[in-house]
């Protein structure tokens, strides 16, 4: 005669312990790679808004007839930002509306003279690294 014996049908400890760890792992790869890469794609997007706050600048330079040595301020530069009339501009000086901000939290710096590229000091833990355009 047999003995029936009932067995539920399910996991053990061991594969459910198996399967934790190897969610763990993959984590472990893949979270720092998340970072990496918003963190890069931040830093492309503040350099772009250099890129146009510096052509902004040259633009504004060359229908001023500035030489070199001239000076645009915040508010000489919204009007070739090509986002209106009230365009803005996070500046460490000042503000210029229609904002370009730095996507880490930075503040964009324009240089000393028109020749001068402008730069950003993001705004991240650790020493702070610099944005700028060559």
């Amino acid at each position: 005669m047999k003995i029936k014996t009932s067995r539920k049908a399910g996991f053990t400890l061991v594969e459910i312990m198996i399967v934790v760890a190897i969610i763990g792992l993959l984590a472990a790869i893949a979270i720092p790679n998340f970072i990496r890469a918003r963190t890069t794609s931040q830093g492309n997007a503040c350099n772009n808004n250099l890129r146009q706050i510096d052509a902004a600048v040259q633009q504004y330079a060359l229908e001023s007839n500035s030489g070199a040595a001239a000076v645009a301020t915040a508010a000489n530069i919204a009007p070739y930002l090509g986002r209106g009339a009230g365009a803005t501009v996070n500046l460490a000086g000042g503000q210029v509306a229609n904002q370009i901000n730095c996507p880490s939290s930075g503040t964009y710096s324009l240089g000393a003279t028109v020749s001068a590229k402008p730069t950003c000091n993001q705004a991240v833990a650790g020493p702070p690294p610099m944005h700028q355009i060559d």
